[in-house]
């Protein structure tokens, strides 16, 4: 309910493969739109007016060149092109392995009417989280690797299949999708331009999805992206415009990186409060977490761990509050102030049109999804001070 007084709608957590989809299914319908599955980027080579791309089919071996203006290299954390342009990453690591288990299974036998996004599991034998995408049907485990116990390449389906179980504490019917190891760790590319040639996404920046923050970051990088290439392309901006990218959105990727190592410490940090982090005999670390738990002494470190974790969730001012130009690191990422100048994301109110008519072209926003409003309420919150600004054009603010 806080959420629609700061912004138009609330936050929705959507899993990855649902939202690549949902883009694909929308490319489709562009004539000017080609999708190539299959293929990997090989190389770049560019010259004043024309980049040159090596494209490989994977299944064929069958190379191609295409010619283009620009490039944005969207490759992911280990960039062929990134690597080919020989631009460096900062950032720092913390070497602990995790590894994230994609599965299948209804879990509403299990949570009963425990129901959230996000179910910790303190259990020393499988320590982490799991996302809910979909209670019935669609999850995600967050799990510590002991890479000492497990190296990643000893991992199979069967051993993700009996991870997935020891965190689910019960035996039900599953189905193991995917599995894929991870660090926690941050890299940010020194360099997001390199002549015509742009990163955007992992190849850009790569950092943990503690906090969600690495697909908003990528969609972020483009859409800033996006319009400049068109205002070059069609002749009403310089190459100059283009330069603007680097400088708005590397900042964005330095805060989003930093605050995500924070979570992923932060998690650690309630473990350890537990009394279950960095012990190897299972049956003792949880004696440690049930003595914890009962514990008047350990109550209050305990919920001030749980208190902290808040960053991890609520984190709007990270999300939409960033303003380009503005170098500081924010003091907390739960904090988000509307803010109405050069660099910021245009402020949300709700608004009512004096004369009942709506102008031509502004649909109503839909917020009868949220159960806690009245009919009245609803009606209330129609129309945003955001439908004033048109997505095709550019508005003016006067004042």
């Amino acid at each position: 309910m806080i959420m629609l007084i700061t912004y138009v709608q609330m936050i929705h957590n959507i899993p990855q493969p649902s939202f690549e989809q949902f883009v694909a299914r929308e490319l489709e319908k562009e004539a000017e739109v080609e999708i190539w599955k299959g293929a990997s980027i090989v190389s770049c080579q560019q010259d004043n007016s024309t980049v040159t791309s090596v494209v490989e089919e994977r299944a064929t071996k069958r190379m191609w060149n295409v010619r283009s203006k620009h490039v944005i290299a969207c490759d992911g954390a280990r960039s062929k092109v990134r690597e080919h342009l020989g631009i460096e990453t900062d950032g720092e690591n913390t070497y602990d392995t995790m590894m994230t288990i994609h599965f299948h299974a209804d879990l509403r036998p299990v949570v009963k009417e425990r129901v959230g996004m996000l179910h910790w599991i303190a259990d020393p034998a499988c320590s982490g989280f799991i996302i809910a995408y979909e209670l019935g049907a669609n999850h995600v485990l967050i799990s510590n690797c002991d890479s000492r116990k497990y190296p990643v390449e000893s991992w199979n389906y069967e051993l993700a299949r009996a991870t997935v179980s020891a965190a689910i504490g019960k035996d039900i019917p599953l189905e193991i999708l995917s599995f894929r190891p991870w660090e926690l760790s941050r890299r940010v590319a020194k360099e997001y331009r390199r002549g015509n040639i742009f990163l955007a996404g992992d190849a850009a920046h790569s950092f943990p999805p503690t906090g969600g923050l690495g697909l908003n970051s990528g969609i972020a990088d483009v859409h800033n992206l996006a319009y400049k290439i068109a205002a070059v392309h069609h002749g009403w901006a310089g190459d100059s415009l283009l330069d603007s990218y680097e400088n708005e959105r590397r900042q964005i990727a330095l805060v989003n990186s930093t605050q995500s190592i924070k979570n992923g410490k932060k998690i650690f940090s309630f473990l350890k409060a537990l009394g279950t982090a960095g012990i190897d005999d299972v049956e003792a670390s949880r004696a440690n977490l049930e003595h914890s738990i009962h514990s008047p002494e350990k109550q209050e470190m305990i919920a001030a761990e749980i208190e902290g974790q808040r960053e991890h969730f609520d984190n709007l001012g990270i999300h939409i509050g960033y303003v380009y130009g503005d170098k500081t690191m924010p003091r907390n990422a739960s904090d988000f102030t509307p803010k109405f100048g050069t660099g910021a994301r245009l402020p949300h109110a709700w608004i009512t049109f004096e004369d009942g008519k709506t102008p031509r072209g502004i649909g109503p926003v839909d917020v009868s999804y949220v159960k806690e409003l009245s009919e009245k309420e609803i009606l209330a919150r129609r129309y945003s001070t955001l439908d004033l600004s048109n997505n095709a054009s550019f508005g003016i603010a006067m004042g």
